[in-house]
């Protein structure tokens, strides 16, 4: 991403790696804004992600520091309070939590280019505390983009560094994790983030 602040994407240097991304290119300049100022709505409206996702097994709420619920935009140090489909984590009293660690909000019409993005990593349920609870491990991190250059814009999700999470305080956790962790590694959950990549640009 040209202009930006170099750190968004983490180099990848275990596990696994996974870039998803859809683009829309259109003919006005006026019309590329609109579209990128759409996509960012809805990028940063994570608890409506499994609507304009269209299918997306997996329940995303944002929530703030000590794991309330909050609405507007995210910002560092909030959360996602993830209920992906069977058993739940034990660690995050049946939901996955991953921490917000960066968001960037570059809105510039006028110029070549613009981009919004979300970083998370996994990390513990604020409320309890035991243990990172995700089925990935907290090296992993997940990057959600939406940006303009001219008037071509894109949505993309980049994972790095995933791997299942066996180091957690419960036995069924770390059975949990394992398998859950290595169906995601093997592709199943790039289904869900192509969903989302294309509800970010509004593609049916």
């Amino acid at each position: 991403m040209k202009n930006s602040s170099g750190n968004e994407i983490p180099p990848q240097l275990e596990g696994k790696q996974v870039d998803i991304t859809e683009m829309i290119k259109v003919a006005g300049h006026e019309e590329a804004k609109i579209i990128f100022m759409e996509a960012r709505r809805r990028l940063f409206d994570i608890s409506n992600w499994s609507y304009i996702s269209k299918g997306i097994s997996a329940e995303f709420v944002l929530t703030d520091k000590f794991g309330e619920p909050k609405k507007g935009n995210p910002f560092v140090g909030d959360h996602f309070r993830i209920d992906i489909p069977g058993p739940g984590s034990v660690s995050g009293e049946g939901y996955d939590w991953v921490r917000v660690e960066l968001v960037e909000d570059k809105r510039a019409p006028d110029s070549v280019s613009e981009w919004a993005l979300i970083k998370v990593r996994p990390a513990k349920d604020p409320a309890n505390h035991d243990g990172v609870a995700h089925f990935f491990h907290d090296h992993a991190t997940s990057t959600f983009i939406v940006k303009r250059e001219g008037n071509l814009i894109t949505a993309g999700v980049h994972g790095r560094n995933e791997k299942p999470n066996k180091e957690n305080n419960h036995l069924t956790d770390k059975i949990r994790n394992t398998v859950i962790g290595l169906f995601a590694v093997a592709g199943v959950a790039t289904i869900q983030w192509r969903k989302l990549v294309n509800g970010l640009l509004n593609i049916k």
